[in-house]
């Protein structure tokens, strides 16, 4: 079984009801999908995983990426997908390490979403289209500002990705991008 992106909307749905975290799910898909047509890679697949990453996360915090696993498989997932997604979590609640580009690349975009969107919701406008990357690097440094996006775990990503942060920030950004109606950041006034 090949899931789709339907498969992975309905399961994520079944399992996650806060609509911060069905926002950062759409937010890592759509920059998953991004990575993918840069890299030329499985845009489709990129994004699956990218929706269903944190599938467990609102009901079995205590146990994340474990349960993931667990309901992936009783769903008939293939291992190369349970794989990818629960290695997102390796060195914090997972030892599966990320191996794969498209691994590297959530485990490294996952964190620094939330840091985009921290970024774009300060603004006056709250459009992530009016977002540049200048402004994300000039939060970086201040630890208590969306304090919960681990730029340690962003820098190890980007190391294991051979990729300058400027870059991955960039792309993230404009991974973003297609998806802001969908996560809430197209900005005042759009929502008519």
């Amino acid at each position: 079984m090949i899931p789709t992106r339907k498969d992975a909307w309905i399961l994520l749905s079944r399992y996650n009801k806060s609509e911060s975290l069905l926002k950062h799910a759409l937010s890592v898909e759509a920059v998953m999908r991004h990575f993918a047509s840069l890299f030329n890679e499985d845009v489709e697949k990129w994004g699956v995983i990218g929706l269903i990453h944190d599938l467990d996360y609102e009901q079995y915090p205590d146990q994340h990426c474990k349960m993931t696993r667990k309901i992936l498989e009783e769903e008939q997932w293939p291992e190369e997908y349970i794989h990818a997604v629960v290695s997102h979590g390796w060195g914090i609640c997972s030892d599966t390490e990320p191996t794969h580009l498209m691994e590297k690349v959530l485990f490294t975009i996952d964190e620094l979403t939330g840091l985009v969107t921290a970024s774009v919701l300060i603004r006056p406008s709250k459009s992530i289209y009016e977002l540049e990357l200048k402004s994300v690097k000039k939060k970086w440094p201040l630890k208590n500002f969306a304090a919960g996006a681990n730029r340690e775990v962003i820098e190890k990503g980007a190391a294991m990705m051979g990729k300058e942060l400027d870059f991955i920030i960039q792309e993230t950004i404009t991974g973003m991008k297609t998806a802001a109606v969908e996560i809430g950041l197209e900005g005042v006034g759009s929502r008519e």
